[in-house]
C-alpha cells in the first residue's frame, strides 16, 4: 500500500486542483495521478508531455476525431508503460551509481547525424537532427532527455542483461530461418537505382538540364552501356555507388511509391524512363534497373549478421524479463 508520505502528496495535489479551479470559473484543472511507482506519482501532465511527439504524428496522419481518440488512448498506455520501465531503470541506475554525462549525450546525437548522413548520402549535422526533432513536436531538451534514457538503458543492459545471454550456432540458424521467411513474406526485390538530385529551389532551366541528362543516361543504358559504370559516374547516391546502385534485398513495400509502381510494370534487366521522386524535402530523378526477386544468400554468407540478430533478439527477451523482475519488487499502481 502507498505510504503516508505518498498519501499526503496525492491529497495536496487534489487540494491544489480544487483551489485553482475555484479561482477561475472559466478554467478547469484536469491534473491527476495516472500511476504510482513506489512512492513517486506519474502525473497526467507528465504523460502528456512525454507523448507530445506521438500526438503530433497521429494528427498528421488523420483528421478523424474518433480515430485520433482511439489511437491516442492506445498510445498513452504504451507511453505510460515505457515511463514505468524508465523510472525503474533510473532507480536501479541510482543504486548502481550509473550515470550519463552531457558529453555522452552529445556523442549520441553526433552518431545519429552520422548514421543519417550515411543513409542519405549528404552532409547531416546535429543542427539538422534538431530541426527534424522540432518538426516532430519535440524540443531540444526533450530529445536530449530521450537520448539520455537510451544511453542509460544501454549501460544497464550491458551490466545486468548481457551476462544472461549466450548465443549459439543454433540460435543464429534460427534467426536466419526467421529472416528468410520474412523476406519471402514481404516479396523481396533487388533493384539498381541511379539517382540524380535536383538542387533545392531549382530553376526551370536547372530542372530541364537534369531531365535531359537523365534521358541521355537512359538512352546510353538501353544502347548497351554498362549500367554499373553509369551509376559510378552519375549517381548522387554515394551510399550505393560501389554496389551498382543496389541497396540489396529488401521488401518492395520499403521503396517509394513511384518506384514500386515502375517495378511492377518492368521486366528484370530493363531500363526505366526517368522517374521524378519526392524524397523528403528534395526531388530526385531516378532511373531503375530491376533485377527481379532477390537471391536469398546462404547461411554461411550471412552468419555474422544472423549471430548479431540472434544476440539482439536474446537481449530484448532478457531485458523484458529483467524489467518484470524489477516490477515485482516495487509497488506499481496504474490508474490510467
Amino acid at each position: 500500500m502507498p505510504s503516508v508520505k505518498l498519501a499526503r502528496l496525492l491529497a495536496a495535489l487534489a487540494m491544489a486542483a480544487t483551489l485553482f479551479g475555484a479561482g477561475a470559473a472559466h478554467a478547469t484543472i484536469v491534473e491527476r495521478v495516472v500511476a504510482v511507482i513506489g512512492e513517486r506519482p506519474v502525473l497526467w501532465t507528465d504523460l502528456l508531455h512525454r507523448a507530445q511527439a506521438g500526438r503530433v504524428q497521429i494528427r498528421m496522419q488523420t483528421h478523424d476525431t474518433n480515430v485520433i481518440s482511439v489511437q491516442e488512448q492506445e498510445m498513452y498506455k504504451e507511453v505510460l508503460d515505457r515511463m514505468i520501465d524508465d523510472r525503474l531503470e533510473e532507480q536501479h541506475a541510482d543504486r548502481s551509481h550509473i550515470a550519463v554525462t552531457p558529453e555522452e549525450i552529445d556523442r549520441g546525437i553526433e552518431n545519429i547525424a552520422a548514421q543519417a548522413q550515411a543513409q542519405q548520402g549528404r552532409a547531416v549535422t546535429p543542427a539538422d537532427v534538431f530541426e527534424e526533432v522540432h518538426r516532430r513536436g519535440l524540443s531540444e531538451q526533450d530529445f536530449r532527455d530521450e537520448i539520455r534514457r537510451q544511453i542509460l538503458e544501454g549501460k544497464l543492459v550491458e551490466l545486468r542483461v548481457r551476462p544472461r545471454v549466450r548465443v549459439t550456432d543454433n540460435d543464429a540458424r534460427s534467426a536466419y530461418q526467421h529472416w528468410v521467411q520474412q523476406l519471402r513474406d514481404q516479396e523481396p526485390v533487388d533493384v539498381r537505382i541511379l539517382a540524380l538530385r535536383v538542387p533545392p529551389m531549382a530553376t526551370k532551366l536547372q530542372l530541364e538540364a537534369r531531365t535531359v541528362l537523365a534521358q541521355e543516361i537512359v538512352g546510353r543504358a538501353r544502347d548497351g552501356e554498362d549500367f554499373c559504370r553509369l551509376v559510378a559516374q552519375y549517381s548522387d547516391d554515394v551510399s550505393t555507388k560501389d554496389a551498382c546502385g543496389s541497396h540489396g534485398a529488401q521488401p518492395i513495400a520499403n521503396l517509394l511509391p513511384p518506384i514500386q509502381e515502375a517495378i511492377h510494370t518492368m521486366k528484370p534487366g530493363t531500363i526505366s524512363d526517368p522517374i521524378p521522386v519526392a524524397a523528403g524535402q528534395e526531388e530526385v530523378i531516378v532511373i531503375l534497373m530491376p533485377l527481379g526477386e532477390a537471391r536469398v544468400p546462404p547461411f554461411e554468407d550471412v552468419k555474422s549478421d544472423m549471430t548479431q540478430r540472434a544476440l539482439l533478439e536474446g537481449l530484448e527477451r532478457a531485458r523484458k524479463q529483467w524489467l518484470q523482475e524489477l516490477r515485482r519488487n516495487v509497488y506499481i499502481d496504474v490508474r490510467l
